[in-house]
């Protein structure tokens, strides 16, 4: 699973406010002075004399490692007085050393950060990490990303509202849950790809009637649901309400009638078998394997499962962003991968604005799509000529670029994993009802909003 478990991953922050005032290159511990207006920004690298610029990523696994490791070998070829000195890590060993490094007095220039509430927003609020507002003006980030993927890496200066006020990173990389399909078993049971939802209900109801599993998922794992029910959602909610609940920023409802009758139906789903007679007793790792061997219909879930199951069925297998919502656009659960952000107390900031800029140009989306990623931008542009990435790369950029790509329900509040996950499994095995699970939702949201 290359989908990380955002929130909860980072521990023992609670002192970082404290280390933050007495931040290296800082008066006030905000990263506010550090972050120069656009017309403050150098762009003349070379004219910087010989640095070495220290990096810490966590791009370890084959096609990333290459990707990154062939754009350094390009950085550095453009900017010779530039040495990168690069910490590869894994997320996990990179999560547990973030806030040290951050706070400490040999902060790294450029760092991959994650931009959940309990990770990035925590930074921000802190004054642990610079403010890219003018960086990307002078490079014009927001000409080259959609403002629904800039969005995933904004906060307000003080940490409080998620997806929107000032850019505190930079992704190369895209995610997106929609639609898997054995073409084979569509034609089988006489069935087309569905263009809208009622047609999708209808796909499932048939499915149902043929003795079919409709929708396979394994959610005892919990988590696997939230990725199911979030496209769902979409075709009751509208798009920005769903931001606000899943970025976790005040001003929404979980007990909406919206809300409710996407809950509603999600539950239906689970009464009546459209998701298998266990959902909630099988593991998100033997659920895939399954459909791969033509168990289920249809598997809502994360591209990321694309190229494993591709190597069993082959080009059978196809992939389709959801049918557009509640807004009349395709609006679907999604993200990005960890963002690059530059520290506060950066000793080489305008030489990590110009790698940042590099490693998510137009030309490294070529390099990250040819090592087999998914580009954040220009994905539709890049994709392979068929397969099953064709179709994702090309679902990718219908969302982003006409449509909205929605944040994962679990960035909302530092529990609210935990909470959704449980509810939905409840929703799903009959243990509660809609209004039930409206109301545990709308419980942990509404602790956190008010609190904040």
């Amino acid at each position: 699973m290359l989908r990380r478990n955002f929130l909860g991953a980072t521990v023992a922050l609670g002192g970082l406010g404290a280390l933050a005032a007495c931040a290296p290159g800082s008066d006030t511990g905000g990263g506010a002075e550090t972050a120069p207006a656009a017309d403050e920004v150098e762009t003349d690298i070379a004219s910087l004399g010989d640095l070495t610029l220290v990096v810490w990523d966590q791009e370890v696994r084959g096609a990333q490692n290459d990707a990154i490791e062939a754009l350094i070998g390009s950085f550095q070829e453009k900017f010779p007085n530039v040495t990168i000195d690069r910490n590869a890590q894994s997320f996990d060993d990179l999560q547990q050393q973030t806030g040290l490094a951050l706070s400490g007095n040999d902060v790294p220039d450029v760092l991959q950060v994650n931009n959940a509430r309990g990770d990035m927003g925590t930074f921000v609020a802190d004054g642990l990490l610079t403010d890219l507002t003018g960086y990307a003006e002078t490079y014009g980030w927001a000409d080259r990303f959609s403002p629904s993927v800039l969005s995933k890496m904004r906060y307000s200066s003080d940490g409080v509202t998620f997806g929107e006020g000032s850019l505190y990173g930079l992704a190369q990389t895209g995610e997106v849950c929609g639609i898997f399909y054995s073409q084979a078993k569509l034609d089988q049971l006489g069935l087309t790809p569905p263009a809208t939802w009622e047609e999708l209900f209808s796909l499932v109801d048939a499915a149902a009637e043929a003795g079919e599993r409709p929708i396979m998922l394994g959610n005892l794992d919990q988590w696997p649901a939230l990725h199911v029910f979030g496209p769902l959602q979409a075709n009751f909610v509208d798009a920005q309400t769903i931001i606000t609940l899943g970025m976790g920023n005040a001003g929404a409802d979980w007990t909406s009638e919206d809300n409710l009758a996407a809950l509603t139906q999600f539950g239906e789903w689970g009464a009546s078998g459209a998701l298998g007679e266990s959902p909630n007793g099988l593991a998100y790792d033997d659920a895939w394997p399954m459909f791969t061997e033509g168990e289920g219909v249809l598997l809502i879930g994360g591209n990321w499962l694309g190229p494993d199951m591709e190597a069993v069925m082959g080009e059978d297998l196809h992939f389709m962003a959801p049918p557009p919502g509640a807004d009349g656009k395709v609006a679907t659960t999604g993200g990005t991968g960890i963002p690059f952000s530059i520290p506060a107390a950066a000793k080489n900031a305008a030489a990590a604005a110009a790698y940042i800029d590099f490693i998510t140009s137009d030309d490294a989306m070529a390099m990250i799509a040819e090592n087999g990623g998914m580009p954040v931008n220009r994905t539709a542009e890049l994709a392979p000529e068929s397969g099953v990435n064709k179709d994702i790369y090309e679902a990718f950029d219908a969302v982003t670029t006409e449509g909205t790509l929605l944040p994962y329900l679990d960035y909302a509040t530092p529990s609210f994993a935990e909470t959704a996950g449980a509810t939905l499994q409840e929703l799903i095995g009959g243990q509660t009802d809609a209004a039930g699970a409206a109301a545990a939702l709308q419980e942990d949201y509404s602790a956190f909003t008010e609190g904040s």
